[in-house]
């Protein structure tokens, strides 16, 4: 399956707040690099707080965000060094990955029920 992840930087130039927008899937194999985006977001407007929204994703692990939300709270490295804060903002239902069948073939099946 393919399991892109591609993230969207926007920062507010006043200030205000720094965002990543996360698109594509969010999975345990690939959560890693979301990190370093999220901590060098951190450092661009101390002590800003970083939103990491996952609400557009097509397919986003509860494990992965587990493992994201772990490595921010336990990064001893931002510890001091005026970092603001990280939300994760997570939809409600997790959105699963959609069928990799390639459009004929869904066709195929959902004619032959």
């Amino acid at each position: 399956m393919d399991h892109r992840l591609s993230a969207l930087v926007q920062v507010d130039l006043g200030g205000a707040y720094v965002r990543l927008a996360v698109t594509g899937c969010l999975t345990e194999a690939n959560q890693h690099v979301l990190y370093p985006l999220v901590r060098r977001a951190r450092t661009l407007i101390p002590p800003v707080t970083v939103s990491v929204d996952l609400t557009a994703a097509d397919h986003v692990e509860a494990i992965a965000v587990d493992l994201l939300r772990w490595a921010v709270d336990h990064d001893g490295t931002m510890d001091g060094a005026g970092a603001g804060a990280v939300e994760l903002v997570v939809p409600d239902d997790l959105p699963g990955h959609r069928s990799a069948l390639p459009p004929v073939v869904r066709r195929l099946e959902a004619w032959s029920r």
